[in-house]
């Protein structure tokens, strides 16, 4: 059986390409069907794909060059990338610090997806961002906006998403007003604090700087100046969407992020964001953004979840469709 040999860079830590107990390198292996062992500094591979595993491992050697350390989520991201043969310009996504967070960790995009994304929110002043949970839609709009405000580019930010589980209808909840809604934007408020710090956060709610509040009450306002961001907007209905969107005043950015797998609308009613896609693809000024399971930057069982939830939905459809044909063809 031929080897292969992939000599390791100085300055690349072999255990952060190998992984805890060869975590990384056992995961390359099982996808490829190759056989990897240290010899002489080097990684000797042979087996079933070897030309698979040597892009792999080349991946992982180049991503370590640009940034030590290899969590689970990069590994699984890098091997995905490669084997379905997509490109992930990581030097670049490398080099694109967002901002820091308040413990002076640096934000960047973590996938092709979210580098897109990000590069859309800078470029342009309406951007939709669409896929499933823990890809990173409303954490990065949260960070592009804080910088945004740091910059002086934006005088507020308002963060809004419809509190569709209490038909927003909250005159029936006890408490204040914040306390009736801060169960429904509690979400937004991690973003925050995990940027700003809790007391920054907290300071700039007291100035009117930030605005967290129901999509309800959006209604009738004109939005200059400002870094708009509507969350869950899959639960919006078409009316709350268009009201939503010509909220937008002069110098200002909306970003609009959702789910169209998790819609929680009552039976019949049309979402939002659904409608959106369809009625605003195409419009200048306006771009769409699309994330997949593989773009998930938490646990990996997240990714699996989703993955396991599509194939079941799949085949739900495949039975329901070719259950409606028969009942056609018996007729």
């Amino acid at each position: 059986m031929t080897e292969y040999k992939i000599e390791i860079p100085e300055g690349i830590n072999i255990q952060d390409l190998f992984g805890n107990y060869d975590s990384n390198v056992r995961a390359v292996e099982k996808l490829t069907g190759t056989e990897m062992t240290l010899r002489d500094g080097a990684l000797i591979l042979k087996g079933k794909d070897p030309d698979l595993a040597m892009r792999i491992v080349g991946r992982l050697i180049n991503a370590l060059s640009l940034e030590p350390g290899m969590d689970p989520q990069r590994l699984n991201y890098i091997i995905e990338m490669e084997a379905n043969g997509k490109e992930f310009d990581e030097k670049a996504a490398s080099r694109d610090i967002i901002c820091y967070t308040h413990t002076g960790r640096p934000l960047r995009p973590k996938t092709q997806a979210q580098k897109d994304y990000v590069d859309n929110i800078r470029n342009t002043d309406m951007v939709f961002g669409i896929g499933p949970a823990g890809t990173g839609k409303t954490y990065l709009a949260c960070a592009m906006a804080i910088n945004a405000y740091k910059n002086k580019e934006i005088e507020r930010i308002i963060l809004t998403r419809p509190a569709v589980e209490a038909g927003e209808r909250l005159g029936f909840l006890p408490g204040d007003m914040q306390e009736k809604v801060d169960p429904y934007l509690r979400p937004l408020y991690d973003a925050l604090y995990d940027v700003l710090g809790i007391d920054a956060a907290a300071k700039l709610r007291e100035k009117g700087v930030i605005e967290v509040v129901p999509l309800a009450y959006m209604r009738g306002r004109t939005l200059d100046n400002a870094f708009i961001i509507l969350d869950e907007a899959q639960n919006t209905t078409r009316e709350q969407m268009k009201m939503f969107l010509t909220r937008m005043g002069f110098n200002s950015k909306v970003v609009v992020t959702g789910d169209i797998t998790q819609i929680d609308l009552p039976s019949g009613t049309v979402s939002g964001l659904k409608e959106a896609r369809k009625v605003l693809t195409g419009v200048e000024g306006i771009r769409f953004n699309y994330f997949t399971e593989v773009d998930v930057v938490r646990h990996e069982l997240v990714k699996r979840i989703i993955k396991a939830y599509e194939s079941y939905d799949t085949a739900n459809r495949v039975r329901t469709n070719t259950s409606k044909g028969n009942k056609v063809s018996s007729r």
